[in-house]
């Protein structure tokens, strides 16, 4: 075959133009598909997932309901609706899915679809939202949840009159008495409650498993709970704490399912969380999660396991020094779970009676953790450069394959910049570990600005995982280096590391913030004269007290940060800050005031940027507002970004891409973008 030399021109400049890549950006983001609730078929070889993709224009997302056969690894999509369609669950005998959906209604409801053909048939349609599907063993019934008022006597046709009545109530007044009284972004003042009822798919009989229920079972609404073996028990982590909730303690409620509402507390003993209940495949025991401080909301959480015969309870990771997260059962009994093992998750197993942890996988972020047969785990894995995609895991071999190409060309599009994974010394000479992101043309022999990324918590850590709102790789498209440090405080280093800051709130992290850039410097390809803070909540606490004990910054950048620690006070959640704090506004307020970064307004002089949200109920928008009124008193640089339907996360993908931008903007305002010579 013989080629023209124009065609040769035309093939090269079409490979080239295929092979053409571009920096990640804002707009990027909300062009992934996000794989989730995902589950595998009784048969193990089928995976039900949802894949949520987002329209710009309308500003939102849509689930649909997709099908990988694990056997050919055909990803086929099996609702195609324009209302979402959630969290999909699988009959026992592996032929039908029950789904959330509105498709009509004002909010979710039940919809069951048979998998040998045919559409989707609503279960239900009922006046108030329906969460949390799950099939009793039996294929018969479905427990669902839905929030129901205080006093709830089954009937939903009266129901859907009181709520019309209240929506034209003119009195839009909330009271309480109750020290919590509302949580991220909604209220908890309305009296009403989570019921746990069941649903006949044949005669489509309603039954309140919980009559009379008045106690919440998370402060988020949702719920953990599973359903026995025999289907006659259901345990779920409930509130057990009575009003006015000077503290919140979740405890393992064994409920009946015959409609009595009777139920067992079998953590009664302990104080503190126990949460994410799970019954064994032979029913024998129980499998929850503890924590044991009630003033440490981040405490390492234990594994435990209560046999109901005789009645007893071992903890199965006592000897552990890391917190114990989602955990499933494989098909011969062993206990599989996750754990943030210093800044990367990582995936354990050890058999159900104790004894010697394994771990099998440690990397990037995993979620969506299914355990199949013959040693097959399947998960949704990604990372700082890499999109999440479904992956299988052979157990034996520890064979990580990649099974989805959902985000493949768009992956393939980007240029992206090299991570790295270091640490150095930091308060009291100890390591710091720290993921330094550069960007996708960096040059070690110039010089580049440096953007140091401050972690909220300050109980958690900035991890190898792809972020939606905080994504490393867009600031380093921009033109930065940026390095985000896991200062003292911060979880999967250890108890002590986590607890390290108690009473000294910014006193560590400081240092090891101002340490991070310290190690920067000295590797020789950082301008000292442009750098950048910035930092979200507990971050946004740290870039206010930068504010006032250092001027080697250029720039800061403070979402939705604490600036008065009095005003934290106005928080959803307060028990715990004493502690943090070491001290209160009515004990021990000099102590509490040394950590305060308002008390230190009179050394602000870097240009600082403002973000907040109004439905911010964790870090109140007042504070946001605050600081900013300080700038401007001062007459130091400060612009405000005001976002008035937004929580804590700027979520919306317009709103998104804009906190994006003016994020960037602000950045380069006062800290020139790319390398000098």
């Amino acid at each position: 075959m013989k080629f023209s030399l124009s065609a040769l021109i035309m093939i090269v400049a079409a490979g080239t133009a295929q092979a053409a890549t571009e920096p990640l950006t804002a707009q990027h983001l909300w062009q992934v598909a996000r794989p989730g609730a995902m589950t595998l078929s009784p048969g193990g070889q089928q995976l039900a997932l949802t894949v949520t993709r987002y329209d710009l224009n309308a500003d939102k997302g849509n689930a649909d309901i997709h099908i990988l056969d694990l056997r050919t690894q055909q990803l086929t999509a099996l609702t195609q609706h324009p209302d979402s369609d959630s969290s999909p669950a699988w009959s026992p005998d592996g032929r039908q899915l029950v789904f959330l959906s509105k498709r009509g209604n004002e909010t979710n409801q039940l919809f069951l679809l048979p998998l040998t053909g045919g559409e989707a048939k609503a279960l239900t349609k009922l006046p108030v939202a329906v969460q949390q599907p799950k099939w009793f063993p039996d294929g018969q019934r479905i427990l669902f949840l839905a929030n129901v008022p205080k006093g709830f006597n089954g009937d939903f046709a009266a129901l859907a009159e009181q709520l019309k009545q209240k929506k034209d109530n003119k009195v839009t007044a909330r009271v309480t008495e109750d020290r919590v009284y509302r949580f991220w972004d909604h209220w908890l003042t309305d009296d009403s409650y989570p019921h746990l009822f069941s649903i006949n798919i044949h005669t489509g009989e309603i039954a309140d498993l919980t009559p009379g229920w008045d106690r919440w079972f998370s402060l988020n609404g949702d719920a953990e709970f599973d359903i026995s073996v025999d289907g006659r028990q259901i345990a779920v982590s409930a509130v057990t704490s009575p009003p006015p909730f000077d503290q919140i303690n979740h405890d393992i409620l064994i409920i009946k399912t015959d409609g009595s509402g009777q139920f067992v507390n079998i953590t009664a003993d302990n104080p503190a969380t126990d949460s994410n209940p799970k019954f064994s495949p032979d029913g024998k025991s129980l499998v929850y999660g503890a924590q044991r401080s009630t003033f440490f909301t981040s405490d390492n959480n234990q594994l435990i396991r209560f046999d109901f015969k005789p009645q007893q309870k071992t903890n199965l990771t006592q000897d552990w020094d890391i917190s114990v997260d989602d955990w499933e059962f494989g098909n011969n009994g062993t206990l599989y779970f996750q754990a943030a093992d210093k800044a990367k998750s990582a995936l354990y197993s050890m058999p159900l009676a104790g004894g010697t942890v394994k771990q099998i996988l440690r990397q990037a972020d995993i979620s969506q953790l299914q355990i199949g047969q013959q040693q097959q785990i399947y998960l949704v894995q990604h990372s700082m450069k890499q999109m999440p995609e479904l992956y299988s895991l052979d157990n034996k071999g520890r064979t990580l394959k990649q099974l989805s190409r959902l985000n493949q060309e768009l992956q393939q599009s980007i240029s992206w910049g090299k991570t790295e994974d270091v640490s150095f010394a930091g308060a009291d000479g100890k390591l710091v570990q720290a993921y330094i992101t550069y960007p996708p043309n960096f040059d070690p022999t110039k010089k580049w600005p440096l953007l140091n990324v401050l972690h909220g918590g300050p109980h958690s850590y900035s991890g190898d995982s792809f972020s939606y709102r905080w994504n490393s790789q867009v600031f380093a498209a921009a033109g930065y280096v940026v390095i985000q440090p896991n200062f003292h405080g911060s979880t999967s280093f250890g108890q002590a590391f986590a607890e390290s800051i108690h009473g000294e709130h910014p006193v560590k992290p400081f240092m090891d913030s101002e340490a991070a850039v310290d190690y920067m410097l000295s590797r020789g390809f950082i301008d000292s004269t442009r750098l950048a803070a910035a930092g979200g909540s507990y971050g946004g606490y740290l870039v206010s007290w930068i504010a006032g004990h250092t001027e080697r910054y250029k720039a800061l950048i403070n979402h939705a940060g604490v600036y008065n620690l009095m005003g934290q006070f106005a928080s959803d959640s307060t028990t715990h800050r004493v502690n943090a704090y070491g001290g209160s506004p009515w004990s021990g307020l000099e102590i509490m005031q040394q950590w305060n970064p308002a008390l230190f307004a009179d050394k602000f002089v870097t240009p600082m940027l403002i973000m907040h949200g109004e439905q911010d109920y964790r870090v109140p928008v007042t504070q946001g507002l605050e600081i900013y009124g300080v700038y401007k008193g001062k007459g130091i640089d400060a612009r405000l970004v005001y976002f008035p339907n937004e929580n804590h996360w700027i979520l919306k993908p317009n709103n998104s891409i804009f906190w994006f931008n003016e994020f960037t903007s602000w950045l380069k305002r006062y800290v020139p973008a790319g390398p000098t010579d």
